[in-house]
């Protein structure tokens, strides 16, 4: 089946979806054991979740970046997910999507989400020619993410070290069976169709 052009995939069940995240140890290693993040995690910063694992791994080349040596799977309420997703706005402007420039603006500034569609990743961490999302959060929605939708955090980085030396050694078919199975997130039209250019 082709992959729509922009899409969520994503690890979900009926209520839940998996969202990804890296970190330094000592927010990462807290927030694991905790079931929460620590103190020391900033709520006024945007802080980004990605449905995407690969996308991730991108990001933080496989969790050896400075700062995001620890690889976190962070369940959330899929209602959490949706409240993000319709009070999010595009991080650019599309012309034809917004009625002008300053329109764009003045809801970037008042969405306490945003959403950035950049392109899904393969193992070896190359572009493929469609977009997975990025979700921006902050204000309103930094809060309601650590305070309310999360179900669970997990430490991944075992499974990302795991997969990447799998990699490494040229073994992707044993590498990809090892991936989370990320399916269609079942997003209605009303909650992208303000979000797909």
């Amino acid at each position: 089946m082709e992959e729509p052009h922009r899409g969520i995939r994503a690890l979900h069940t009926a209520s839940t979806i998996t969202v990804y995240q890296a970190y330094a140890p000592e927010i990462g290693v807290t927030a694991v054991r905790d079931g929460r993040f620590p103190s020391t995690w900033l709520r006024d910063r945007m802080t980004w979740i990605k449905p995407s694992f690969l996308w991730m791994m991108y990001r933080s080349n496989w969790g050896t970046s400075a700062g995001q040596e620890t690889v976190l799977a962070v369940e959330i309420t899929r209602a959490g997910f949706d409240w993000a997703l319709r009070h999010a706005c595009l991080s650019s402007y599309v012309r034809g999507l917004h009625p002008d420039r300053g329109t764009w603006q003045r809801e970037l500034k008042r969405a306490p989400a945003r959403v950035q569609w950049d392109p899904e990743r393969d193992l070896n961490l190359r572009p493929l020619p469609y977009r997975s999302l990025q979700l921006g959060l902050s204000g309103e929605a930094s809060s309601r993410y650590a305070d309310d939708w999360i179900v669970s955090i997990s430490d991944v980085t075992p499974l990302t070290n795991e997969i990447h030396a799998l990699v490494r050694d040229g073994e992707l078919d044993s590498a990809t069976r090892l991936l989370p199975q990320e399916q269609g997130y079942p997003a209605g039209e009303e909650l992208l169709a303000h979000l797909r250019p």
